[in-house]
């Protein structure tokens, strides 16, 4: 999205700070918080975290940044919109935008949370919505805070057609902050799980955080529900609008019915709704992702997306890397990279799939799961459902499997030899790292 330096001032009510006359045309074209990865013309947000931004105005300058946001004058030779809080102003300016830079989106805006699958979905939903629309604009990776989703919406193109955000939550209040940013009209919670639980006092406290994206959405909105979650009901008391269901329950509106599952752990099913019926071949491996497929074509529909149209574009999607993605080590094993991130449901479906994989021999990869209440009750659970699928446990860094642990190189000389009759499962949460293990095996 393109927009003049000036009107971001007046949007903020700031200050352009060095105003000159050839200054008050000054164009951006989206936006930046590290200047590491800044593509010229994009104007650079000073953010104070571990770092803080302001001390690397001068590299974003010098990498072709034309403006800089900040909240206090720098002594750089830039343009600077001065506000008292960045964070604050990039959403102000992404709602903005949002509502008055799209003139093709028509509140088609798509916010997706969940414990697990949330990027998953994400992929899911882009691919089957852009199988129907020319330009859909899709959160990168994994930006859904406070940060990423504001800059997701300021790096969209301005012919984008639908904006499909993912939320990420670690405690109280965060969804529904996101949701005064992006004013979401269909909304998707994946599944409930015991993710962040110690920031929100237990799985009661997931439910109610998750449910603020039902809360936002408007009246004439749509709730999309996985009726396979324990906590779907709970959830739909939240929902102010229409609701739509998916899932394996039969009486899901969406709903599917697996009729084989391949080599790779990846489902064929068949899809039902409204009268009409279909088979699809999800193309990433897991139970747990042909309900993620499942949820796409439920959002698809409450868009206006033909149902066969957007299985197509599920058949066809690809996700973000790290996620159930199959790849083949040095020595010929294949290896399940789950490395992104962890929770004890998300671990449970990624050993399961692993275990119907067709191998002699077949290992879990299993690094910390973070932010956990009762962390080593889940942990252990997590060794005896591996133990019971037939699934060895190598923990990397961590005594809380209840296994001994081994040092990441310590894995990589363990699994370095293993051939093609084996099959490993990598994952953990972000801090254990385990993307690590996966470069140096492949």
């Amino acid at each position: 999205m393109r927009f003049r330096a000036a009107d971001v001032a007046h949007t903020l009510n700031a200050s352009l700070s060095g105003l000159h006359s050839e200054w008050d045309n000054v164009v951006c074209d989206g936006v930046s918080y590290d200047s590491r990865t800044l593509t010229p013309g994009q104007m650079f947000v000073a953010v104070r975290g571990d770092r803080d931004g302001h001390e690397y105005i001068a590299d974003a300058l010098s990498r072709g940044a034309p403006v800089a946001l900040v909240d206090h004058r720098v002594d750089v030779n830039i343009p600077q919109i001065v506000v008292h809080d960045t964070i604050a102003a990039l959403g102000t300016l992404a709602t903005h935008s949002r509502h008055h830079g799209f003139p093709l989106l028509h509140d088609r805006v798509v916010g997706i949370t969940g414990s697990v699958g949330k990027t998953s979905m994400k992929d899911l939903v882009r691919s089957a919505l852009a199988a129907h629309h020319p330009v859909v604009s899709a959160s990168f990776k994994s930006l859904n805070n406070d940060i990423g989703l504001p800059a997701t919406i300021l790096n969209a193109p301005a012919d984008t057609e639908v904006l499909v955000l993912e939320m990420g939550m670690r405690g109280f209040h965060e969804i529904e902050r996101l949701c005064d940013v992006a004013n979401p009209t269909v909304g998707v919670i994946t599944k409930i799980g015991h993710a962040h639980t110690e920031r929100v006092g237990g799985i009661e406290g997931v439910v109610r955080a998750k449910a603020e994206l039902f809360d936002s959405l408007p009246a004439d909105g749509v709730s999309i529900v996985n009726l396979d979650d324990p906590y779907a009901h709970d959830l739909m008391r939240h929902a102010n609008c229409r609701i739509r269901t998916f899932g394996f329950d039969a009486s899901a509106d969406v709903h599917g019915h697996v009729t084989a599952v391949d080599s790779a752990g990846r489902v064929n099913m068949r899809v039902r709704c409204d009268g009409m019926s279909a088979d699809l071949a999800v193309p990433v491996p897991g139970v747990h992702m042909a309900t993620n497929a499942l949820g796409a074509v439920a959002v698809s529909i409450a868009l206006g997306v033909p149902f066969h149209t957007a299985l197509h574009g599920i058949a066809e999607a690809r996700l973000s890397s790290d996620r159930m993605q199959w790849q083949v080590t040095q020595s010929g094993a294949r290896l399940l990279n789950d490395a992104y991130n962890a929770n004890p449901t998300s671990t449970d479906a990624a050993i399961r799939t692993l275990a119907e994989v067709p191998a002699v021999r077949r290992i879990a990869v299993l690094g910390v799961m973070a932010e956990l209440e009762d962390a080593e009750t889940h942990h252990k659970h997590i060794a005896s459902i591996a133990t019971e699928v037939g699934v060895e446990v190598i923990a990397v860094d961590t005594l809380l499997y209840g296994v001994p642990a081994c040092s990441l190189q310590d894995a990589i000389s363990r699994l370095s030899s293993l051939g093609e009759d084996c099959v490993i499962l990598v994952k953990g949460s972000r801090v254990a790292g385990l993307e690590r293990l996966v470069h140096q095996l492949t």
